[in-house]
Order: C-alpha cells, then sequence, then structure tokens
C-alpha cells in the first residue's frame, strides 16, 4: 500500500482530547470544570466543529473530560506516551500495531476500541510507521534513504519533503532500482535454464552472460569462493583452448607453406623449379609472384629463394639432377 502523509480535518473526539490534555489539574477540578468544558467547546466551535450548539457532541466532551477526571489523567498522556515508544519493527504491519495497542490500553480506555476511534487510531499508527521509516532513511549513507523509502512504497512527494531532495533527484534513483529490477528478472531467468545443474555450472553460465559478481553472489546465493573456482576453471579451459587453437594454427600455417627444402623430393623440386620459372616469366612483381606460387602449391621455402635469390634456382636443379 502507498504510504502518503495527506492529512484531513481532525476527527472531533481527537480534538476533544487534544484539548483535554492542555488543561491542567486545576482546569479540572470541580470549581473550575464547567469553564473548562465552555470555553472548550467555543474553540472547538470557533475550529468548525459543532458542539456547544450540538446535544451529541456536548456529551462526547463531557464524557471525555469526566473520564480524564476519573482516571486522573488525559486519554493522549497515556496514548502519547505507547504511540512515542513504537519503533519500526513495532509499525511493520499497521493493523497489527493497532491491535497491539488498543490491547495494551484498552482496558483503561476502551473507548479507543470504539468504531469511531479505531480508524483513526490505525492511520495514527501508519503516520507513525511514515515518520520513523523518514527518520531512519535520513541516516542512511549516499542514496540508500532515498531506495529504502522507494522499496517501501512511500509516496513520491512524501519521499522529496521528508528527506529534502529534488524530484530530478528522486527520479534518477528511481530509474536506477528499475534497471537493477530488470538485471535480476534477467538473471533470474537465466538460473531457471541451469536449474538442474550444480552452484559451479550456475556460476559459469551468468559469468558467460555478463553477470556481475555481486549479482551472482545474490541470485545464486553461492560465497565468492564458488565464484573464484568457476573462473578459475574458465581461464584454464580458455588457456588449453587458445593451446590447441595455436597450435592448430601453426599446423595449417606450415601445411600451407609446405616441406622444407631438404624434404622436397628431387623430381618434385625440379617440378617446382619449372613452374617458378614459368610464372616468374609472366611477373617480376613479388607480391604477384608469391601468389602464383600460393595457388600452385609450391613450398614457401622455395619460392622464398625465387623471390630473393633467383640466381639459386639453377643450383638447386643441378643438385636435384644429380
Amino acid at each position: 500500500m502507498t504510504k502518503s502523509d495527506a492529512t484531513e480535518k481532525k476527527p472531533l473526539w481527537l480534538s476533544i482530547e487534544e484539548r483535554i490534555l492542555q488543561l491542567d489539574s486545576q482546569g479540572l477540578s470541580g470549581e473550575n470544570l464547567e469553564a473548562s468544558i465552555q470555553r472548550i467547546a467555543g474553540e472547538l466551535d470557533g475550529t468548525g466543529y459543532n458542539v456547544s450548539g450540538h446535544g451529541g457532541n456536548m456529551m462526547k466532551l463531557r464524557f471525555a473530560i469526566d473520564k480524564a477526571r476519573k482516571v486522573g489523567r488525559p486519554l493522549l498522556k497515556d496514548f502519547n506516551t505507547a504511540i512515542s515508544a513504537l519503533t519500526l519493527e513495532d509499525v511493520a504491519a499497521p493493523y497489527i500495531a493497532t491491535t497491539n495497542l488498543l490491547d495494551e490500553l484498552g482496558g483503561t480506555w476502551p473507548e479507543l476500541r470504539s468504531p469511531e476511534c479505531r480508524p483513526d487510531v490505525i492511520e495514527i499508527v501508519e503516520k507513525t510507521q511514515l515518520d520513523l521509516l523518514i527518520a531512519k532513511a535520513k541516516g542512511l549513507p549516499n542514496d540508500e534513504g532515498i531506495r529504502m523509502l522507494i522499496e517501501e512504497n512511500v509516496d513520491f512527494q512524501v519521499i522529496t519533503n521528508g528527506l529534502e531532495i529534488t524530484e530530478e533527484k528522486l527520479e534518477e534513483v528511481n530509474e536506477q532500482i528499475k534497471k537493477e529490477r530488470a538485471a535480476r528478472a534477467r538473471v533470474a531467468k537465466l538460473l531457471e535454464a541451469v536449474a538442474d545443474k550444480s552452484n559451479e555450472e550456475k556460476v559459469r553460465h551468468l559469468i558467460d552472460n555478463d553477470v556481475s559478481e555481486k549479482l551472482i553472489i545474490e541470485m545464486a546465493q553461492v560465497d565468492q569462493n564458488v565464484i573464484d573456482a568457476a573462473k578459475k576453471a574458465m581461464e584454464d579451459e580458455l588457456k588449453e583452448k587458445q593451446r590447441l587453437a595455436e597450435e592448430e594454427a601453426a599446423r595449417k600455417k606450415a601445411e600451407a607453406e609446405g616441406p622444407s627444402l631438404e624434404d622436397i623430393p628431387p623430381d618434385d623440386l625440379l617440378d617446382f623449379i619449372d613452374s617458378i620459372r614459368e610464372i616468374m616469366e609472366f611477373s617480376d612483381q613479388e607480391k604477384e609472384i608469391r601468389v602464383m606460387c600460393e595457388q600452385s602449391s609450391i613450398p614457401k621455402s622455395l619460392v622464398d629463394i625465387a623471390v630473393s635469390e633467383p640466381e639459386k634456382l639453377d643450383e638447386l636443379e643441378k643438385k636435384a639432377n644429380g
């Protein structure tokens, strides 16, 4: 439920009790009693309540004063003391807190349980909860207080007023929270896909999907050591993949370059030399020569000699002919 500090005109019973609370013992004494009643009735008339001219309302006033005299103290003295003793934990569930409060005070002040008073008591407890939330929020560092009130569904205007922040600042924090909620929803879906896997496999799946360590710990409910172990295993696997890839690249390179000069059979060497000469008749540009030699599957070791020391081809040809 959204919490707000919207205020309306106070109920009559509460306005009566507030004025009784202001009376001293002399104001409640027999000789001054009627004067006090008439003064309070006049004050209430002046604030919009019809008390002096309304028999029922006048009876409420007289009953409240008579009860305060019998108990020896005003109702609000006990009520305010009980309200001020409430903690945020006490008012986490306002309706339960109200029931507890009425159980505490109802023996002396059973009228608080009446249909007239109980809804107002609930509202006062909710207002107390709101005040306690704002007080707690003010004591939190950075934006944690704003975050807490947003999570508690406190009305935005109450937040800006209570924490004395701008609407822009509140919206900035609210947008951050929206993004975080979206990120959590995404992680929850990722975890559904690996629900039957081990914790390490879950962590690896989340790391692969660029989930932060903080969110992994929160959502996967694992310790940092599980993340460290998963990252180490992934690093080892990556190193092994890189090693195999490098070996494969070297193999392919060697295969593409062909055998070394010493490993080329004489007959093949003669054929390669003839092919090179034909290519060199076609072009004297090294790049073109190399491309055409590669297309003809001529070993790189022989091509290197052809483009750098072409005169050695004759020497190699003589050796190959024996």
